[in-house]
């Protein structure tokens, strides 16, 4: 399945894939595939690139699901913030778990979307806020993906909420994440990329210029939370800084998508947000499809507002609740997904070259991954060329 192929899904109706290393030696119609030393006959099932999950927040402590039933017994996200719950809470048990206890926890979560066919996955920091907990979230997330067999892009994401020890001293801990954890993780090597929440309720587009500015002085790429609640003008903001992605967007204006669409970035879709939070103001899908900003799609797995472990569950909800066809929903969880976390030239297409990456699915057309509500996974998942052997 590759975009240079004419026709939907740039699919062959009779292909072939030879691996050769760990990469894809071959890719194209199954009469002019080379001799291979070794040949798996797959029965005319859909084979597709391994799924790309561009936007998590797995590595945590704790549960939320109490507060999930509160809210469903009438509580506001306020009164459940101010009896000690929300995000801080999340933050709390986070700061007092060990690496090890991370690692842990984030790992059957991992194997979990693994199942489920994806191969490449990226973890946020965000729930440690002090320069220690979140490098010990970083090193959890690494740690946890090598575990799982799993391809891993960290991002750090401490401009996520503010800590209750800087709760009078914003600029205090705008300066701290910019002058001190960003050049730490760059230095060590345990962010690829950062990223904040620029929201009302988060931090301000002076804030998160700031941030970004250190990022990109320490040789780091941006993405942004952006335009989730409100009209923030954050997409352009990150436009500015080369972003490789603006994520949520459900309220932003055609000028950041055609901000977006001229820097390069990627639009990525969270559906399992949009619905954990009942919201109505859908994702300006038809701006994307006419500016040519790809869109990807992600679970936006977190213990608060994206409880969700599929990743086929994500692109149905793509589809159903935000419009997609079948074939974007899988572009969005594939190459466009690998665009995102700048791995375009690693995965997400079945290309020769790229890492062989490869699900295998038994359905009778790629539709069926976003018309299966929570489609349970591939057959048969292959990372680097490696066949996972799932139980």
């Amino acid at each position: 399945m590759d975009p240079a192929v004419p026709g939907p899904y740039g699919a062959f109706s009779s292909g072939a894939v030879g691996v050769k290393g760990g990469r894809i030696a071959y890719a194209g119609p199954a009469a002019g595939a080379p001799k291979a030393n070794h040949v798996e006959f797959l029965g005319g099932r859909w084979v597709t690139p391994a799924l790309i999950d561009c936007h998590t927040h797995l590595v945590f402590a704790g549960d939320r699901a109490a507060e999930f039933e509160m809210r469903q017994l009438g509580a506001t996200y306020e009164e459940i913030a101010r009896a000690g719950g929300g995000v801080l809470s999340t933050v709390r048990a986070t700061r007092e778990a060990s690496l090890e206890e991370l690692v842990e926890s984030a790992l059957p979560r991992l194997e979990v979307l693994r199942r489920g066919g994806v191969a490449t996955v990226e973890i946020k920091s965000g729930y440690g806020l002090t320069p220690g907990d979140e490098e010990k979230m970083l090193v959890a997330a690494g740690e946890a993906a090598r575990a799982a067999g799993m391809r891993v892009k960290r991002t750090l994401l401490a401009l996520h909420a503010l800590p209750p020890e800087y709760s009078n001293d914003r600029a205090g801990y705008v300066r701290l994440v910019a002058e001190r954890m960003i050049p730490s993780v760059a230095t060590l090597g345990l962010a690829d990329a950062v990223d904040a929440f620029c929201e009302g309720i988060g931090f301000t587009l002076e804030e998160t210029r700031t941030v970004f500015r250190a990022a990109t002085k320490n040789g780091l790429r941006v993405k942004l939370h952006a335009e989730q609640l409100s009209d923030m003008k954050g997409a352009a903001l990150a436009a500015e800084f080369g972003a490789l992605s603006a994520d949520h967007l459900e309220h932003v204006d055609e000028q950041g998508v055609r901000a977006m669409a001229k820097a390069g970035m990627v639009a990525v879709l969270l559906p399992a947000a949009f619905y954990a939070l009942k919201e109505t103001t859908k994702p300006p899908v038809a701006l994307f499809r006419k500016h040519g900003a790809p869109m990807a799609l992600a679970t936006d797995l977190n213990p608060g507002t994206a409880p969700i472990l599929s990743p086929t569950l994500a692109m149905s909800m793509g589809a159903t609740l935000f419009g997609l066809t079948p074939e974007e929903c899988l572009a969005g969880m594939t190459r466009n997904a690998a665009k995102a976390l700048a791995l375009e030239n690693e995965c997400g297409k079945l290309k020769a070259g790229l890492a062989a990456d490869i699900a295998v699915w038994p359905v009778d057309h790629p539709a069926e991954l976003s018309y299966w509500i929570g489609h349970p996974g591939p057959d048969v998942l292959y990372i680097a060329g490696r066949k996972v052997e799932e139980h």
